[in-house]
């Protein structure tokens, strides 16, 4: 299962889109990455790693007509799709599985030598 490995920010990309639900679009999943993630996203970057996320079929971006008083384009609107689903848990759980054994990980102190 070689294509259900994530790269870091395709799972930070996946796991805004997750949290975010219905109303996980570029603005809105760019000011998520960034507050939880505590780190700038370009635009260009989000929209980047979703199109190789939809060619991989984890996504589904789903243009939608603009709503009453918005500007500019119609926003893409990203779902996951059950193989993103997989990929997703797939990640995170061997994400989990690296940091066990780690000590300053699991919480004890970081012995500096």
């Amino acid at each position: 299962m070689p294509d259900s490995f994530l790269a870091e920010f395709e799972m930070y990309v996946l796991l805004s889109a997750a949290a975010l639900g219905d109303d996980a679009y570029g603005a809105a999943m760019r000011r998520d990455i960034e507050q939880r993630a505590g780190r700038p996203v370009s635009i260009g970057a989000l929209y980047a790693t979703l199109g190789r996320l939809d060619d991989k079929g984890l996504v589904v971006l789903e243009p939608r007509a603009p709503e009453e008083g918005q500007r500019g384009r119609p926003r893409k609107y990203c779902r996951l799709t059950p193989e993103g689903r997989a990929a997703l848990r797939h990640s995170t759980d061997k994400l989990r599985v690296m940091m066990e054994g780690v000590p300053w990980l699991d919480g004890a102190p970081e012995v500096v030598e």
